[in-house]
């Protein structure tokens, strides 16, 4: 018999993980027990002024803004501190609204001149990798993308609570499969689904402790060239994805931008990591702040 994913956690750390994953099982019955258009900002207030405090999600932000903008005014640092997890709590309870989910992210258009090269990459049955990151709500991008006929994939990480991973997994398998978790059996089953001309989408916004030290907001930040280095090596046009949230707080547009060219994997990154920033600065509240993004990135970028 196979060892469970938690077996091997030390008591307390195993206690701590499922504590927390009641309490947020309880949040996400509560909040799927409401009508959509209610569950969403629900869920958002709810992360802002529970889950923020408890969790230390706005201590993050905080944090990581002094790290890479200290001249930020006072005034929008404590509106970003309850603003990101806002936008986090909407993105998860999302996640988990199935159909109600899903088929407002069909409907979102999508936008820039990334969608002609995607176009035309499927025409020639060449793959396509997706360089997204934790900004809006990312998985609107893959919903909306298979429903226009697309082959697209997502390489995951799992989380550190395995009670929580287990229905995550699950949920995100609901918006569109195939998923990928990072690891070797993942990768084996990405490079085939890149070598048959699928999508690909990978989140590259996180801390990579294998990765390089590039700069991102001017600070170098840990990050992994594999995304660059895997469309390199499979001809893969390389489109940086975005979904920026609307106004209204519930629905999307979905932006392909520009592939990036072709050259060498750590420029290539770099490039992305600027894309990136540049969004971010325009729309401060939708990125998830509440990473550890500069985490052991003291190395000269």
């Amino acid at each position: 018999m196979t060892d469970s994913p938690t077996s091997a956690l030390p008591f307390g750390t195993r206690a701590r993980y499922f504590l927390s994953n009641l309490v947020l099982r309880a949040l996400f019955g509560l909040a799927l027990s409401l009508p959509y258009r209610w569950r969403v900002p629900m869920m958002g207030w709810l992360a802002s002024h529970v889950l923020a405090p408890i969790t230390g999600w706005r201590r993050r932000v905080r944090q990581n803004l002094a790290h890479v903008m200290p001249d930020l005014p006072q005034a929008e640092v404590e509106r970003l501190s309850r603003a990101v997890p806002d936008n986090a709590g909407r993105t998860l309870i999302e996640i988990y609204s199935g159909d109600d989910f899903t088929a407002r992210a069909r409907r979102a258009p999508i936008e820039g001149p990334g969608l002609a090269a995607l176009e035309q990459a499927r025409d020639q049955g060449r793959p396509v990798i997706l360089m997204t990151a934790h900004f809006g709500n990312y998985d609107v991008a893959r919903a909306a993308l298979i429903a226009r006929g697309h082959n697209m994939g997502a390489l995951y990480r799992a989380m550190n609570n395995p009670y929580f991973n287990a229905h995550y997994v699950r949920s995100i398998g609901r918006i569109g499969l195939p998923l990928f978790q990072q690891g070797r059996r993942g990768m084996m089953q990405l490079v085939k689904h890149l070598r048959g001309g699928g999508v690909l989408g990978i989140l590259t916004d996180l801390y990579a402790a294998d990765g390089v030290p590039l700069p991102f907001f001017g600070k170098p930040a840990l990050t992994s060239l594999v995304t660059a280095e895997l469309a390199l090596k499979y001809n893969a046009p390389l489109i940086p994805t975005f979904v920026l949230r609307a106004e209204n707080g519930l629905d999307f547009t979905v932006i392909l931008q520009e592939p990036i060219a072709p050259s060498d994997p750590e420029t290539m990154t770099r490039e992305a990591n600027d894309r990136l920033e540049a969004l971010v600065r325009e729309h401060m509240d939708q990125w998830f702040w509440i990473h550890r993004r500069w985490k052991n990135a003291d190395r000269k970028a």
